[in-house]
């Protein structure tokens, strides 16, 4: 499990209601870098160098937007606690492999050219998916291995035109 060293940063912040699309834009980031949300306003990454950084940015720009934040060193009360933590954010990076998986299986009925625009849409979300899975869940390898393949049936049919 990358990351898991019984420390995490936690983000505590408050963002102006008005306008929204401030509020929204904060939590889109968030949810890109794959955040366990641990209450309203208060958000958590296992800690490391990157995971630091990142919540540092968002920080930074919620004072910009005239928000306030803290950032936090912390770790959980029990290991239970943190157990309960990785499993929420391993059953989220899950439902998105899974749709990965879904979208392989509607593009091995696609035209060739269409096919091939499926691979590396496909392969470039199974990066960004990479980039915020923590806690890595079975689901993982079978969308890879369902990308691996259908990139090589892609080849297969080119070379036999």
């Amino acid at each position: 499990m990358r990351g898991v060293t019984g420390q995490w940063v936690l983000l505590a912040y408050r963002i102006p209601r008005q306008p929204s699309t401030l509020r929204i834009t904060i939590w889109r980031k968030l949810d890109r870098l794959g955040v366990a949300r641990l209450g309203d306003g208060l958000v958590a990454l296992p800690a490391d160098a990157r995971t630091r950084e990142q919540l540092e940015w968002i920080a930074e720009e919620i004072g910009e937007m005239g928000g306030s934040s803290t950032l936090w060193l912390a770790a959980p009360g029990s290991q239970a606690q943190e157990q309960a933590t990785a499993a929420e954010m391993r059953q989220a990076r899950a439902a998105e492999y899974r749709a990965v998986i879904a979208q392989v299986e509607a593009a091995a009925h696609a035209r060739p050219g269409e096919r091939a625009r499926a691979v590396k849409r496909l392969q470039a979300e199974l990066r960004r998916i990479g980039r915020r899975d923590y806690f890595p869940p079975p689901e993982r390898e079978e969308a890879r291995l369902a990308v691996r393949a259908l990139a090589q049936e892609v080849v297969v049919k080119e070379e036999s035109r």
